[in-house]
């Protein structure tokens, strides 16, 4: 399962605060990695610690030589808080996790399902607007029971 980053915030140090698209919020020090990867104390140099980017949800980088993958801070990172998310994004992280429990890539989900690919991306970028129709041949397509709750 990959858990998609949305949001990258600096903290003191080199403590990094990442929201991912589930709503979970982890804190990670990059200094717990400086014994096993020395050249990553370069991040101790402020300016270059806050020119970090998050690129394209899965990773966060400075330069060439120093990055690190957001699976590893959700992995290791501590749960600081848990963020409100919106209803597309629940659905997003929902449908993502479902075809990845079975192992189903997105083009067999879509072969299963009917559904182009690139609406299948949509809906788990958070982008999409599936219709409960939708939602109800995907989840017959991973085998898994479409259930929804207001709270």
């Amino acid at each position: 399962m990959f858990h998609k980053a949305i949001n990258l915030e600096f903290k003191e140090g080199t403590t990094l605060e990442v929201t991912f698209q589930n709503g979970d919020v982890k804190r990670y020090d990059m200094s717990t990695l400086f014994n096993k990867y020395p050249q990553l104390r370069a991040l101790e140099d402020r300016d270059l610690f806050l020119s970090g980017k998050l690129v394209g949800m899965l990773g966060i980088i400075w330069n060439d030589d120093l990055d690190i993958s957001v699976e590893s801070i959700y992995e290791c990172g501590e749960l600081v808080r848990k963020e409100k998310v919106q209803a597309n994004m629940l659905v997003a992280d929902a449908v993502a996790e479902a075809r990845s429990k079975v192992g189903l890539t997105q083009s067999q989900l879509a072969a299963a399902t009917g559904i182009n690919q690139s609406d299948i991306s949509r809906i788990e970028r958070g982008i999409g607007n599936p219709s409960i129709n939708t939602l109800s041949r995907i989840a017959k397509a991973l085998d898994a029971e479409l259930i929804i709750s207001i709270s």
